[in-house]
């Protein structure tokens, strides 16, 4: 079974002075998250949609769903974990206490704040997490990249062709990222807060799908401009 994962537990701090988390403002006549969620159970390939936010929103999430999307979606909405990893344990936890977790069960993970993920991107996660393959969703970095140890001087400046920037999905088997998830220390949980990294750390092999440019993440007012007009570039 393949679930997808929508994480939604961010505060959106970057957004500035807003009343609510970034992932409930509003593109368009719906909030950010009501456009993420549609692009999942319209996919005929999710089990579920298991969305995870903050204990306070759930009810508010809740009733969003139950105005903005259909009667019958297959969408469950439980409390996020403290940090990205610990709130993809909620969903694998959940899982387990509901369906029960096999080595085939599979997650689909992604922010709630990109509504702009494609039907193909998903199939491609999909596709990959079926071979029992992790993956994660990326698009050739477009800037040199330049490192810096202290924040004032370079120390290099690696080949830009093989750098990449990360997006999401963040696809991989449930079972695995679990037992990977716990054999980390508490000094390494809060590292690594990018799912895909547990998978390299330990040396498991991710492969990259393509995303894409628009695939972008809500992150500052300026990207809420720029998500009102790739919105109106769909219609």
């Amino acid at each position: 079974m393949v679930y997808g994962v929508v994480l939604a537990g961010g505060i959106g701090s970057r957004m500035g002075n807003v009343d609510r988390p970034k992932q409930y403002l509003h593109i368009g006549k719906k909030p950010i998250i009501v456009h993420t969620v549609e692009k999942f159970i319209i996919n005929d390939n999710f089990e579920k949609v298991i969305v995870l936010c903050p204990a306070q929103w759930i009810t508010y999430t809740k009733d969003l769903f139950r105005k903005h999307l259909p009667e019958n979606s297959n969408v469950v909405v439980i409390e996020g974990g403290k940090d990205r990893n610990g709130t993809i344990m909620n969903a694998i936890r959940y899982i387990e206490e509901t369906d029960g977790l096999n080595e085939e069960t599979s997650l689909v993970t992604h922010d709630a704040v990109r509504p702009f993920v494609t039907h193909r991107i998903l199939e491609e996660n999909v596709e990959s997490v079926r071979k029992g393959v992790a993956c994660d969703t990326v698009i050739p970095a477009t800037d040199t990249i330049v490192e810096s140890v202290d924040g004032e001087t370079i120390a290099s400046i690696p080949n830009r062709a093989n750098y990449y920037q990360g997006q999401t999905p963040q696809s991989f088997r449930a079972k695995r990222f679990k037992d990977l998830y716990e054999t980390l220390s508490e000094d390494e949980r809060k590292i690594l807060t990018d799912a895909a990294k547990v998978f390299v750390v330990k040396g498991d092999k991710v492969a990259l799908i393509k995303g894409e440019t628009f695939n972008i993440k809500v992150t500052y007012p300026y990207d809420l401009q720029l998500a009102e007009t790739l919105l109106g570039g769909e219609k």
